[in-house]
């Protein structure tokens, strides 16, 4: 664990007044322990990391030991639970010695592993702050009443707060997640022609991510009159001349995400597509200029809406212009209107501004800014006006 991590957990500890936090989403698991699953995104068994001051522990399904022990996965303690799918070699390589320590403490059940876990950590009986968002009704009141003794209450928001301010090496898997998505997203803009349809786009840019080293998070490419729609899944829409074509992409690198909004037209932009562009943008601008850190999240919506409604688009209403990025493609804060959380150094805010008229056309655009002591540094590299497509 970074000392960045280590020291919001620790504070996140004060604030919720517990002696160990336990995570139970694949995110919060891998802020916690470094450790992301496949399984784990697919809901397929709990899975906890646990933080105290004294260290950390992961509680998985057995059949991840081999790649906890593959990975040399930094935490105090592993205890992984039920069967076992892979047999242990003999041998005294490191990876091996873990494994055959991992499987010698291995626990029937999850909670029993938790439990085990939670012991070693000297946290068994006292207070602890459990990430319910992963947890069902009938999942959290099993927990509740298998970790017996301990005083257990939900934790999911002191989580969600630890990892709003982002360490030096998540801001670096952010931009570099950012630059794959820019540099694909190109690629698609440098392809697409009179003919190509919306699914081709959309899988052009998923191949080009693939193709530098990232997994791509779900396309949205809209064209023509579709660009009016806020969000659907890619069709079979084809491209002509005069067309705007609206690009909502992003990847994920080392777990990190990133996201990127342009508008493009084919050939050359009518008076009001080319109005519309100018409003979104200035409202776009307009937002990045009022994040201030120590200042509130509210009035970066309301700079945003004011601009847009200044540069001729009097209706213009929106719920929301953007969000925190990290582990997950939206995190908190939400900058909508009225909402009074103080923004931090260090956090990475998705800033989007957007106007949709259904049935005629839409203009979206979105960067990412990182929060620091004079506003906001943009991350992104590319032109974020109307694109031209030759």
């Amino acid at each position: 664990m970074y000392p960045h991590q280590a020291e919001r957990l620790s504070e996140a500890l004060d604030a919720a007044q517990v002696e160990g936090l336990v995570a139970t989403s694949p995110e919060n698991v891998a802020y916690v322990t470094g450790f992301r699953s496949v399984a784990g995104q697919r809901g397929e068994a709990p899975e906890f990391g646990v933080f105290t001051r004294s260290g950390t522990a992961l509680v998985v399904p057995a059949q991840h030991a081999a790649s906890i022990a593959a990975d040399a996965i930094d935490v105090d303690h592993v205890v992984c639970f039920g069967e076992w799918r892979v047999s242990v070699p003999e041998g005294s390589s490191p990876e091996v010695r873990r494994l055959q320590e991992i499987r010698a403490a291995a626990a029937p059940g999850p909670l029993v592993a938790l439990a085990a876990a939670l012991d070693r950590l000297g946290v068994r009986h006292g207070s602890i702050g459990v990430d319910e968002s992963h947890l069902t009704r009938d999942a959290w009141e099993g927990l509740t009443a298998g970790i017996a003794g301990a005083k257990i209450g939900p934790a999911a928001a002191h989580l969600a707060v630890a990892r709003r301010v982002k360490g030096p090496y998540e801001i670096e898997c952010m931009g570099h997640a950012l630059r794959i998505a820019e540099e694909a997203l190109d690629a698609v803009i440098q392809t697409i022609d009179r003919g190509m349809t919306e699914r081709e786009a959309a899988a052009l840019f998923a191949s080009e991510v693939l193709k530098r080293g990232a997994w791509p998070q779900r396309p949205v490419v809209m064209i023509g009159e579709r660009t009016g729609i806020p969000a659907s899944w890619p069709t079979d829409s084809a491209l002509r001349a005069g067309d705007l074509v609206r690009f909502d992409m992003g990847c994920i690198y080392k777990g990190y995400c990133s996201s990127v909004g342009r508008t493009a037209v084919l050939g050359e932009p009518s008076s009001s597509q080319e109005a519309l562009s100018q409003a979104v943008r200035a409202g776009l601008e307009a937002a990045i200029a009022a994040v201030k850190a120590g200042g509130p999240a509210g009035p970066i919506f309301d700079a945003a809406v004011e601009a847009i409604r200044g540069h001729g688009i009097p209706n213009h209403h929106t719920d929301h212009c953007g969000h925190g990025i990290g582990l997950q493609p939206h995190e908190v804060p939400l900058i909508t209107f009225g909402n009074r959380a103080t923004l931090e150094l260090g956090e990475v805010l998705c800033i989007e501004a957007s106007h949709y008229q259904v049935g005629v056309m839409g203009v979206g655009v979105r960067n990412t800014v990182l929060v620091t002591t004079t506003g906001a540094r943009a991350l992104n590299r590319s032109y974020h006006g109307l694109v031209a497509l030759d």
